[in-house]
């Protein structure tokens, strides 16, 4: 069976699940609207970043791209419908390719559209306290939070093929995010800096300290985000259905 089949049935499974477009609607909705109240905060704080404020949706919005990633793929662990699915396509690498573009398309489509809607919804409410941010500063936030946001959801598509488990990957990646890394990294710095999440949200503020720019840092979390996916396709390969 060539690709482009495989690739339609697998998108068939997404829009026929309704959780999953609910998911990526989740992404939409948490991210605009905590943008929104953020951009009627103090902006008196010597710290302030107006482009961090205006996409700072971005911390619980990667929580719904990350379950869209672990779900899409742990819906063929459930009743063990990868056995139909690996019948159907014998090929496990092109089969998990399929699988990889229906969760990184619609990710970065819902992600490229997410950012935009809260970046205007915070500017609204940042008014003057927002001037200073220049076109290419937005773009590349708004540019560069959809790509964070598809290499997270790729994140969780990976280790949930290594885990066999959405489950499992929802409670390794979350926990890390909300304790390991926002609340230590905060604390310990330096190495905490090329963590997935705080490498790759550099990129939605406009200004940078530490050792990592905002494609670089960028570029680390698609290296996590590829080791995932590799351990996860070595799995596939290796255990049987």
């Amino acid at each position: 069976m060539s690709f482009t089949p495989v690739l339609r049935s697998e998108a068939l499974k997404v829009l026929s699940l309704r959780s999953l477009c609910g998911t990526l609607l989740a992404v939409f909705a948490v991210t605009t609207a905590f943008s929104a109240l953020a951009g009627v905060s103090d902006t008196s704080d010597p710290d302030f970043d107006p482009l961090f404020m205006a996409l700072s949706g971005v911390m619980p919005g990667q929580i719904a791209a990350i379950a869209f990633g672990a779900m899409v793929v742990s819906s063929e662990y459930h009743g063990n419908a990868i056995r139909l699915s690996l019948a159907a396509v014998p090929r496990r690498g092109r089969w998990f390719a399929a699988k990889l573009v229906v969760v990184a398309v619609p990710t970065l489509v819902t992600g490229l559209l997410t950012a935009t809607a809260a970046l205007f919804a915070a500017r609204a409410g940042l008014g003057p306290a927002a001037d200073g941010l220049t076109a290419g500063q937005q773009l590349r936030g708004v540019v560069g939070l959809g790509i964070y946001f598809t290499l997270m959801a790729l994140l969780a598509a990976g280790l949930t093929a290594l885990f066999r488990s959405g489950v499992a990957t929802l409670s390794t990646l979350i926990p890390f995010i909300l304790i390991i890394s926002f609340v230590i990294g905060d604390v310990a710095g330096g190495a905490t800096d090329f963590l997935p999440d705080r490498a790759g949200q550099v990129v939605v503020y406009q200004t940078h300290d530490g050792h990592l720019g905002p494609w670089t840092g960028l570029a680390v979390t698609a290296l996590w985000a590829a080791a995932a996916l590799l351990a996860g396709a070595w799995r596939l390969r290796r255990r049987d259905a």
